[in-house]
């Protein structure tokens, strides 16, 4: 009968916890769903949803709305009046009372030249849009990059971690069997505990990836992100001089440049005929009795340029400053895509030979050396401090080609920015041999 009642109390226990956890399961806040994302992917999003992108375009519009205010002709002004009166609002019988209305219209040529201008602006203004898309696309892509490093730097670390831990299981056994010094154990254990070290380091850099990941493609920070593509060597690079070209055309600076040029122009020209005339219309009427009905008046107005020099020296002068100001920067930006390509270009190249290389020499040979030491030491032949050595240098190359890994996708997207046109469209004419 105790038995019974014992094991009674033990479900009633068991029943009680279970409902006490499920309280706090069902309490605690639930983990947001992982995002599945490919690079290509990830780049639409931050093209779709990053707020840079916002304020870029409300800044383009802003320079529309801007064009039409340039282009607009003023409001027509209405008037109305008590004349020869005895005082102030006073309506006496020998005053007037006139009502009337007036239009101002620019000379043709004005409103021309300052929608020109306004233009050049807007244009402008897409053109900065469209150099920021090509800057967040490659700084998306970097960012996605980042994060297959941490995670391929995590496997990295818990494979190392699992060898670590085999390996101090294998020199306990061979400690207990009077085989090996105590001091190779104690050794093991600091390499199994610097791995879990290196381990719980490699999840921050996940978090912080994905946070960053996160940040560009318009998400909150803190929801998780699986990177669906792996990290893989990139293929050949087109040669320098099929780039350049490239470069010089499909950069959204330059034409950006180009039309504040063309704007400076037309505000050089605006500022030289200020002594074009404005046209005034009107219409009046006198409700005076007996006074007529209506009257028309039609009017002209110009500028006597008197003090023509204020104007040679003063607002022509400083249109006449900013196209050489513009001619000068657009030498100086055609200069720096230049060079921009060029050093892109040897940093990609340079990178797509490392990771090669490693991937051919480096990697083989230190799994090899770790190899050989495991084998040896197996035998009694080596050292347990030969074979901890192995294995961080096996982990030194592994380590060094994921960043190598990282470093040829990332200046290979670094080098789209700097030509604006995607590296996949240009057609390779012969095989990069360098």
């Amino acid at each position: 009968m105790r038995r019974f009642l014992l094991l009674g109390m033990v479900a009633i226990s068991a029943i009680s916890a279970g409902k006490t956890l499920g309280a706090q399961t069902s309490s605690m806040p639930a983990r947001p769903d992982s995002l599945r994302l490919t690079r290509a992917e990830a780049v639409a999003l931050a093209l779709a949803n990053n707020p840079q992108l916002a304020v870029a375009r409300e800044q383009t519009n802003q320079f529309r709305a801007a064009r039409v205010t340039a282009r607009a002709i003023p409001d027509p002004s209405v008037t109305a009046s008590l004349d020869n009166q005895g005082g102030f609002f006073r309506s006496g019988a020998g005053g007037s009372k006139n009502v009337g209305a007036g239009l101002t219209v620019p000379f043709p040529e004005k409103l021309r030249l300052q929608g020109a201008v306004a233009t050049g602006d807007v244009k402008a203004a897409e053109a900065n849009y469209l150099a920021l898309r090509q800057q967040l696309a490659a700084a998306t892509s970097q960012a996605y990059d980042s994060l297959l490093v941490a995670i391929r730097h995590l496997a990295d670390t818990k494979e190392s971690g699992q060898l670590a831990s085999d390996f101090l299981k294998r020199t306990q056994a061979r400690f207990d069997a009077g085989m090996v010094p105590r001091l190779d154990v104690i050794k093991a254990r600091v390499d199994v505990a610097q791995a879990t070290n290196n381990e719980i380091s490699g999840n921050r850099d996940i978090a912080n990836a994905q946070a960053a990941l996160d940040r560009l493609i318009g998400r909150p920070l803190g929801q998780p992100v699986v990177a669906v593509d792996s990290l893989t060597i990139p293929p050949e690079i087109p040669e320098l001089e099929q780039l350049e070209p490239i470069a010089l055309s499909s950069r959204a600076e330059l034409a950006g440049i180009a039309a504040q040029r063309k704007a400076a122009g037309s505000a050089t020209t605006l500022s030289k005929e200020f002594w074009l005339p404005d046209l005034n219309l009107g219409v009046s009427r006198d409700l005076t009795p007996g006074a007529p009905s209506t009257a028309f008046s039609t009017g002209i107005a110009f500028p006597f340029p008197l003090l023509f020099w204020q104007h040679t020296k003063g607002d022509i002068a400083q249109a006449q400053s900013r196209e050489r100001e513009l001619a000068a920067s657009e030498t100086d930006l055609r200069a720096a895509i230049g060079e921009d390509v060029k050093t892109t270009y040897a940093t990609a190249t340079a990178a797509l030979r490392q990771v090669r290389y490693i991937a051919d020499e480096l990697l083989p040979a230190a799994r090899d050396a770790f190899r050989a030491a495991s084998a040896s030491y197996a035998i009694g032949g080596s050292s347990a401090l030969e074979v901890i050595e192995a294995r961080r240098t096996l982990l030194d190359a592994e380590t060094q080609y994921t960043d190598a890994l990282s470093a040829a996708n990332t200046s290979r997207a670094d080098l789209e920015r700097a030509i604006g046109a995607p590296l996949t469209n240009i057609p390779l004419t012969l095989p990069n041999a360098k």
